[in-house]
């Protein structure tokens, strides 16, 4: 038994090593992990560190924010992202019901529409106390409807004649991950590039009311007690510092890096403590609920923007 644990934790060692370099993506980092999982490769005692990596990499990827851009990009915009994200997290929480989706899954499949993905989901699943099984799942929900929309939405907007303005913000609203939205608008233009790019940032934002939000309403059970999520505090102050004291910003940048990797560490660490008991309790009416949601923001981001007056 000793060896078979030695085995497991030198495994385990070698893969978080790997998760450090540059090729390895959200999506590789959760697939290897559900491998070890299917594969009965799991080491029990370093899965109780996944929520504090989550929250350790948010607050490190704070110091690659720019302030001035963050600031820019608040004051434009902020009504229609405040009710977009806000209708697209009632419509999540409704749906959910729905499709009779357990809550966590739910709240994080909705979070993760409404804002920027993998990062809000990261973001919100330590408050929520969420399960591996419940994180993997709205993880794996939103990067395979990333790489649907990475392709299919710069077709749709060449079929329909998009402008450059229109379809930046259409991605940005309707594609999950920053990444992503990055990716198709600049294969449909600079300037859609660069629409995305600020809407986006205007969403990602909202990871911090969001989850100060999603906090109050998750009261312990036993203890009636709020959970507020510290750490995002910290990921605010990580924002603040880099930019205040900007002669440091090689280190920020490091800093900023480490973060992007302990996610994808993070992302490992969650797909390898699920088994196939949990996929089969959640998997189909979760992708159900993340497809309809999808479908739904999108349809109605493409019809509001292709509509105004």
């Amino acid at each position: 038994m000793k060896e078979k644990l030695s085995s497991f934790t030198w495994l385990y060692s070698v893969s978080i090593f790997i998760c450090f370099m540059p090729f390895v993506s959200p999506v590789i980092a959760l697939g290897a992990g559900l491998l070890f999982s299917f594969a009965g490769i799991k080491l029990k005692s370093i899965h109780s560190y996944t929520s504090k990596v989550l929250q350790f990499s948010i607050v490190l990827m704070g110091f690659g924010m720019n302030l001035g851009e963050v600031i820019s990009a608040s004051r434009s915009g902020f009504v229609e992202t405040a009710f977009s994200v806000i209708l697209v997290m009632t419509g999540g929480i409704l749906l959910g019901k729905l499709f009779r989706v357990e809550k966590n899954i739910t709240v994080l499949i909705a979070s993760g529409t409404a804002i920027c993905g993998g990062s809000a989901i990261a973001a919100v699943a330590p408050i929520l106390n969420s399960k591996d099984y419940q994180n993997s799942f709205a993880l794996v929900v939103v990067f395979v409807l990333n790489g649907v929309a990475l392709i299919i939405f710069p077709l749709i907007g060449w079929h329909m004649g998009l402008s450059q303005e229109v379809f930046g913000n259409w991605a940005a609203i309707a594609i999950h991950d920053t990444s992503s939205v990055v990716g198709a608008a600049a294969t449909y233009g600079d300037q859609a590039l660069q629409t995305a790019t600020t809407v986006k940032l205007i969403r990602a934002l909202w990871i911090i009311p969001l989850s100060i939000i999603i906090a109050l309403f998750n009261k312990n059970e036993t203890k009636k007690s709020i959970r507020f999520p510290w750490f995002i505090l910290f990921f605010v102050f990580a924002i603040l510092f880099s930019n205040l004291l900007p002669a440091y910003h090689t280190t920020y940048g490091h800093f900023s890096w480490l973060g992007k990797r302990g996610m994808m560490v993070a992302l490992f660490l969650i797909g390898s403590n699920i088994s196939w008991k949990e996929i089969k309790q959640s998997g189909v009416r979760s992708f159900a609920l993340g497809i309809s949601l999808w479908l739904l923001t999108s349809l109605g981001t493409l019809f509001i923007l292709t509509h105004k007056i």
